[in-house]
């Protein structure tokens, strides 16, 4: 008999585990040249999901690449780089603000936001990183923390 409960509850435990994965949403960003948003553009610019979710940044011009930003990520996230030209899967595991850039077009303000959640785990953190991104970044990053 403890047996059998046992084998339930671990069938249990598996099929919510592979459940929680089936939920799980991929999100498809563009990394621009311009777009709606300007010059040097993430599109969408903001992303809202939920942990355990993927966001595939993809390049349309080989100059591009996509990275986490120090300072504005959830506790316990490391900052990550895709390689120049390259699809980068970012995973979203943790509650909160995810920060992106396009590292050689930073100081153009190539730069968007992963909200997982309601965003409030770190926000102001890395609203205050972001104000101290290059000015053009900084002032994306501010119309998007409107948003």
């Amino acid at each position: 008999m403890l047996k059998r409960t046992f084998l339930t509850l671990a069938a249990a435990g598996l099929a919510l585990a592979m459940a929680g994965e089936a939920s799980a949403a991929e999100h498809r960003v563009q990394m621009l040249n311009r777009g709606d948003g300007g010059a040097m553009v993430f599109s969408p610019a903001v992303v809202r999901a939920r942990p355990g979710d993927t966001i595939r940044y993809v390049p349309t011009d080989p100059g591009h690449n996509a990275e986490t930003i120090a300072g504005m990520l959830p506790a316990g996230v490391q900052v990550t780089r895709g390689a120049m030209g390259r699809e980068y899967v970012l995973r979203v595991t943790q509650p909160g603000v995810y920060g992106v850039k396009c590292a050689p077009h930073y100081s153009m303000g190539m730069v968007g936001l992963v909200i997982v959640g309601d965003g409030s785990a770190n926000r102001a953190a890395a609203q205050t990183a972001a104000g101290r991104a290059p000015n053009l970044a900084r002032r994306r990053f501010t119309e998007y923390f409107a948003r």
